[in-house]
C-alpha cells in the first residue's frame, strides 16, 4: 500500500511540473465516440419505448395496468441482471467484444417485440434489452472515459448521454405517429448501426495495459491520437500506474468494501441511488399516465416533454468540461426538486377539487422543469463521475456494483410508480423532491471535483484520501 501511495504521491506531484500539449481530437477518436452513443441511442430507444406504447400495447394484446407496469419494469429487471456480469465480462473479453454483445442483448429483444403475440414474448425480448443495457450503462462511460484526454473527457462522456436522452426524446416524439410495433422497428436501428461501427474502433489503451498487451496499448494510443502525435509519455504513465495497482494482492470482490476503496464506492453507488429514487425512470416510463391524471393533453405534454430535452442535453456536453461536474450536479439536482414539488402541488390542488387548469398546469410546468434539468446534468453525470473514481485494479468490481445499485434501484421505482400514485399522486412527487434535495447535499459534501484531471490523478487521490 505505501508503495502504491508513494507511486500516486508521483503522480500527483509530478503531473503539475509537466509541460502541457494538446492533444488532437482525430477522426477514430470521434469516431469511437459516436459508437458508444449509438449503444446509447439504443439505450434511450428502450427506455422511451414504454410510455408512448402502453395505450397501444394495453389494446392490442388485453394486458392490465399490473400486466403492463411489469412489462415496462422488466428492463430494469434485465438492467440488474447485466450489471452484475458488466464488469467481468467487460474485463475479461474487452470493451469493444462487451458493445458487440449488448447489441446482440438488444436485437433479439426488439425482434421478439415485433413479432410479440402474448405477454410472455413481449417480457421475454424487455428482458434481454434490459440485459444489454445494463452491459452498456458500464461499458460506454468506461470506454469513453479511458480513450479520450482529459480536457474533453467530461464532454465526450456527457455526449453519450446526451445520446440517451435525444433517443427518449425521439421515441416519444415517434410515438405519436407510429404504432407500437413500428416503433420497435426503429427502435432496432441504432444496434445495426452500432454494430457496424465497433468494427472500426480501436480497444481501450488502460484495458490492453491491464491484460499485459504493452506493445498494443502504443498502437491504440496512436490510432486515437494521430501518427504524428507522440504517445509516448501517456502510454508510460498508463502502463506504470497499471502495473503499480495490480501489484497489490489478488483482488476479490470483498475487497471492494475495504476502507481506502470507501470514498469512491459512497460517491458511486450514493450517487446513483439518490437520483433513481429521486424519481428518474418512473417519470420518463409513465409520463403519459402523469400527463392524463393531471387533465393535460398526453400528445402534447409528450412532445413537448421531449423537444425541452434536447437543448438541455446538449448544454450538457458543454458545461461538463466548463463549469466542472460538481457544480453542474448541484444546480440541476436543484431544479429536479423545484420540478418534483410544482408537480406534487398540482395534484395537492387537484386533491382539494381547486381549478383543473392551475392542476394541468403545475403539473405540465414541473415535469418540463424536472426533465430540463435532468438532461442538463442530473441524469448524466453520476455516469461520468462513476467512469472516473475507481482505480484500475477495482474498475470492474467497482462498476459493476455502482450500475447494478443503479438498475435495482430503478426497478423499484418503475415497479411501483403505477400503484403508488394511484395511492397517492402529491406523497409520490413530494418524496421525489426530498430526494432530488439529498443530491445538493451528497455533492457538496462527498463528491470531488473531477475537472480537468487525468484518469490516473483522479484515482490516485481518492485513493490517498483514505
Amino acid at each position: 500500500m505505501d508503495k502504491l501511495k508513494s507511486e500516486s504521491s508521483k503522480l500527483l506531484c509530478g503531473s503539475s511540473s509537466k509541460v502541457e500539449t494538446t492533444t488532437p481530437i482525430t477522426f477514430v477518436l470521434l469516431l469511437s465516440t459516436f459508437a458508444a452513443a449509438c449503444g446509447s441511442i439504443a439505450y434511450g430507444f428502450a427506455v422511451g419505448y414504454s410510455s408512448p406504447a402502453e395505450a397501444g400495447i394495453m389494446d392490442d394484446l388485453g394486458l392490465s395496468l399490473a400486466n403492463y407496469s411489469a412489462f415496462s419494469s422488466i428492463l430494469t429487471l434485465g438492467g440488474a441482471i447485466g450489471a452484475l456480469i458488466s464488469g467481468r465480462v467487460a474485463e475479461s473479453v474487452g470493451r469493444r467484444v462487451t458493445m458487440w454483445l449488448l447489441e446482440l442483448c438488444f436485437i433479439i429483444g426488439w425482434l421478439s417485440i415485433i413479432f410479440a403475440k402474448n405477454i410472455w414474448w413481449l417480457n421475454a425480448g424487455r428482458l434481454l434489452m434490459g440485459i444489454g443495457a445494463g452491459l452498456h450503462c458500464y461499458v460506454a462511460p468506461i470506454y469513453v472515459a479511458e480513450i479520450t484526454p482529459k480536457n474533453i473527457r467530461g464532454g465526450s462522456t456527457a455526449a453519450v448521454t446526451f445520446s440517451v436522452s435525444c433517443a427518449f426524446s425521439m421515441m416519444l416524439f415517434a410515438g405519436n405517429f407510429f404504432t407500437w410495433r413500428k416503433l420497435a422497428v426503429i427502435g432496432s436501428i441504432p444496434c445495426f448501426i452500432h454494430v457496424v461501427c465497433i468494427f472500426f474502433i480501436p480497444e481501450s489503451p488502460r484495458w490492453l495495459a491491464k491484460v499485459d498487451k504493452g506493445k498494443e496499448v502504443e498502437a491504440s494510443l496512436l490510432c486515437l491520437r494521430g501518427d504524428n502525435y507522440d504517445v509516448s509519455q501517456e502510454a508510460d504513465e498508463i502502463k506504470d500506474y497499471t502495473e503499480t495497482s495490480q501489484k497489490l494482492t489478488e483482488f476479490r470482490f470483498l475487497d471492494l468494501f475495504n476502507l481506502k476503496y470507501a470514498h469512491s464506492l459512497i460517491v458511486g453507488v450514493g450517487l446513483m441511488l439518490l437520483v433513481q429514487f429521486g424519481g428518474t425512470d418512473g417519470i420518463s416510463s409513465f409520463a403519459g399516465s402523469i400527463f392524463k391524471a393531471a387533465g393535460c393533453s398526453t400528445g402534447f405534454a409528450s412532445t413537448m416533454m421531449a423537444m425541452i430535452q434536447l437543448p438541455f442535453a446538449a448544454s450538457s456536453v458543454l458545461l461538463m468540461d466548463n463549469t466542472g461536474r460538481r457544480p453542474l450536479l448541484m444546480v440541476t439536482a436543484t431544479g429536479a426538486c423545484l420540478g418534483s414539488f410544482l408537480v406534487g402541488l398540482g395534484f395537492l390542488f387537484q386533491d382539494y377539487q381547486q381549478s383543473k387548469e392551475l392542476t394541468a398546469t403545475l403539473v405540465f410546468s414541473g415535469i418540463l422543469v424536472y426533465s430540463a434539468c435532468f438532461s442538463a446534468g442530473m441524469g448524466g453525470t453520476p455516469w461520468v463521475i462513476m467512469s472516473e473514481i475507481f482505480p484500475i485494479n477495482i474498475k470492474g468490481q467497482g462498476g459493476t456494483l455502482v450500475t447494478l445499485a443503479n438498475w435495482f434501484s430503478s426497478w423499484i421505482v418503475t415497479y411501483s410508480f403505477n400503484f403508488i400514485f394511484q395511492w397517492s399522486s402529491v406523497g409520490v412527487f413530494f418524496v421525489f423532491a426530498i430526494f432530488c434535495a439529498s443530491i445538493v447535499f451528497f455533492v457538496a459534501k462527498l463528491v470531488p471535483e473531477t475537472k480537468g484531471r487525468t484518469l490516473e490523478e483522479i484515482q490516485a487521490s481518492m485513493t490517498l484520501l483514505q
